[in-house]
């Protein structure tokens, strides 16, 4: 006991002359701060930096104005499509925002004293690094630039991506990646490496065939006679979507005892869904209450 009194009592005055020359280190450099230029530093960097960024706002809105402008005007020609020039549009204006923002923080980094340039060099040698695990991306903006050139898809364009197993519409074709909104609205992200074969359904007039199960031995040429009086109904509603049909093809086999009556028209793409669904829901309904059966089984015919 009488050792440990004697060590805390001859380490006590050091742990005290220690903090006091810590404190007064402290203090000596507190008071060498120059206030007067600090605050004048960092007001000058403020000022400065709030310059930056109302000027960069006011060339961000012109440049917008400038694109929507040309956008406009590019639209009223009828030989250029709307997705086309849609697709056009997106990209001119996401390559304007990242050339924009690069700028931006460049010049926000030399305000601040960052030397952008040794960052540069820097990131120079580093990207001989990460460029082989860049390989991907760089892969996803020579695929963007090859589907935009040859314009494979437009912005408003139903497509399929057959090996993926998504189809949509697309909303969006960038370098990098393309969008596609699902028929139940689902917004797809895929990247531009993962398109192999693009099956574009837009470009031409789509076929549509409408078979509505029927028993034949009801009586096969009043069900025919139903079938073209809602033909000749609802044709002239889609007098403009329609552009041939629709014809009445007849029996077909659906296979294990199940037959249909098949109709066949060709209309205008994006419309096929909303048509389709409109003179099918008037084939059965006018069938039903003609007394005919819509079998939901299997048939099998003896």
């Amino acid at each position: 006991m009488f050792l440990l009194q004697a060590t805390t009592d001859s380490t006590a005055p050091q742990i005290i002359e220690e903090a006091t020359k810590n404190v007064n280190a402290l203090a000596r450099w507190w008071d060498n701060i120059d206030w007067d230029a600090l605050i004048a530093t960092i007001i000058d960097k403020g000022i400065m930096l709030l310059l930056l960024i109302v000027l960069f706002a006011i060339i961000n809105r012109a440049g917008k104005k400038i694109i929507d402008k040309t956008y406009k005007r590019y639209s009223q020609r009828q030989n250029v499509s709307t997705g086309r020039l849609d697709t056009i549009n997106t990209l001119i204006n996401n390559v304007f925002q990242y050339t924009l923002f690069f700028f931006l923080i460049y010049s926000l980094l030399s305000v601040l004293g960052v030397p952008v340039g040794s960052l540069l060099a820097g990131a120079g040698i580093a990207g001989v690094a990460i460029g082989l695990g860049a390989q991907g991306f760089m892969t996803d903006i020579i695929t963007g630039l090859f589907i935009l050139i040859e314009q494979q898809m437009d912005v408003g364009d139903y497509i399929r991506l057959l090996n993926l197993g998504i189809e949509g519409t697309v909303t969006s074709v960038g370098i990098r990646s393309t969008q596609l909104k699902g028929a139940d609205g689902t917004i797809h992200y895929i990247p531009n490496r993962n398109i192999t074969t693009i099956s574009n359904t837009s470009r031409a007039n789509m076929q549509i065939l409408i078979d509505v199960r029927i028993i034949p031995d009801e009586g096969y040429d009043k069900i025919q006679t139903i079938i073209e009086s809602v033909n000749e109904k609802l044709a002239p509603k889609y007098e403009e979507q329609i552009q041939t049909g629709p014809t009445l093809f007849g029996l077909v086999d659906l296979g294990n005892g199940n037959f249909a009556i098949r109709t066949i028209m060709y209309v205008l793409n994006g419309q096929q869904f909303a048509i389709k669904e409109d003179f099918l829901s008037e084939y059965v309904s006018e069938l039903s209450q003609a007394g005919f059966t819509i079998p939901n089984t299997p048939i099998v015919l003896p």
